[in-house]
């Protein structure tokens, strides 16, 4: 009988409690360790509600990865019983010559993708919470919708344990070493142990955790606000998912309540984050001034004043592509950091990968754009 692997998970949010439950799946000895807790709201893995989309506005090489998560989202759900994701559909509004909308028609063209073009008359019928400029293409992805990161990521642990994982809350990991012949050593405040590999999913602390890492990750604030209608939503109909593209780059998801609308901006609104330990959560008066310009250009339906903001952390890659492999010359060690805002919607296929990677040191899935393998800066 082959000996059970042991293998480390450092950081169960958005893609480690995930790591967690497919390991533990597979038969793996899991101990993964959170410096919190599993579905806390100190990183990305907050504000209630994160997009999942089948159509991509930016690379066509994550719709395999992204119809392999959509099946594990299916799976999860099925196994604990929990609406994880709900599908609503998800327009995607911009320019016509904006590069990502054509990326976008581009991606649906290659690889076939259920969608439907909106033409402005149509949409102002079905969806009059939206206002859309001269010009612009509008597409719904009917494949999509939004996803509960916190629930999710508590669940995800949850049903790790119950597949025999020990998560162990609030004990941040100190240090991630490889040891010579194979092997990982994981220090924490309490002890070393040692382990068969390590699946290191750190956020927004991987720059504390690696700090000798090849590769950088930067770190960003990230606000979400949510806003109310200015009139009552028909019963019964669920609000999509949205994005648009060009000019101020932006997107919403409809709350779980069926009321409020939660909306975000692109990186390029995001303020840098010199120490994720000590996150500005106040949020200034000045920095909702772009979301009520856009509420009122493009959702004339909802309330120009919000009524809760947050602030979240986010890493970021130099090219946007997450890194996702083993560390140099350390084949135990699995790093997957750096999501760039695509990781929630992944994260149940990132977790199986991680797998992968740690018992059989491979995967079958399409990962070569974003691996860790010979990739020297990012």
């Amino acid at each position: 009988m082959a000996t059970r692997k042991r293998v480390a998970v450092v950081g169960t949010g958005t893609v480690g409690s995930q790591a967690a439950w497919r390991l533990a799946a597979r038969g793996a000895e899991v101990v993964a360790y959170d410096r919190f807790a599993p579905g806390h709201d100190r990183s990305a893995a907050g504000g209630e509600t994160r997009v999942f989309r089948s159509v991509q506005t930016d690379d066509g090489r994550y719709v395999p990865l992204v119809r392999h998560a959509d099946a594990l989202w299916e799976q999860l759900q099925a196994e604990t019983g929990r609406e994880l994701r709900r599908l609503t559909g998800a327009l995607i509004m911009g320019p016509a010559q904006d590069h990502e909308m054509r990326t976008v028609l581009d991606v649906i063209a290659e690889h076939g993708l259920d969608h439907e073009v909106i033409d402005p008359e149509a949409l102002a019928k079905r969806f009059p919470l939206f206002r859309v400029d001269d010009g612009d293409v509008v597409v719904l992805d009917p494949r999509a919708g939004f996803v509960r990161p916190e629930l999710t990521v508590q669940t995800a642990a949850r049903r790790a344990e119950r597949l025999g994982a020990d998560i162990r809350r609030y004990t941040p990991v100190r240090e991630v070493k490889p040891v010579a012949g194979g092997g990982v050593r994981i220090r924490t405040d309490t002890g070393t142990e040692r382990f068969d590999a390590a699946v290191v999913t750190p956020g927004p602390w991987v720059g504390d955790l690696l700090p000798d890492l090849p590769w950088r990750v930067d770190v960003y604030r990230a606000i979400s606000a949510w806003f109310l209608p200015t009139g009552d939503h028909p019963a019964g109909e669920e609000r999509p998912a949205f994005i648009r593209t060009g000019g101020t780059h932006f997107y919403g998801i409809p709350s779980p309540d069926g009321l409020s609308v939660k909306l975000g901006l692109s990186q390029a609104h995001h303020k840098p984050v010199d120490d994720p330990n000590r996150l500005d959560r106040t949020v200034a008066p000045e920095e909702l001034e772009t979301f009520t310009a856009m509420v009122r250009r493009h959702l004339p339906g909802l309330n120009p004043d919000p009524v809760r903001v947050s602030a979240y952390m986010e890493g970021y890659t130099g090219s946007t592509r997450p890194l996702v492999g083993p560390l140099p010359d350390c084949d135990d060690v699995i790093l997957l950091a750096g999501f760039s805002g695509q990781g929630f919607k992944l994260s149940p296929a990132l977790g199986d990968i991680a797998a992968d990677l740690a018992l059989e040191g491979r995967t079958s899935q399409p990962i070569d754009f974003i691996s860790t393998l010979d990739r020297i800066t990012a």
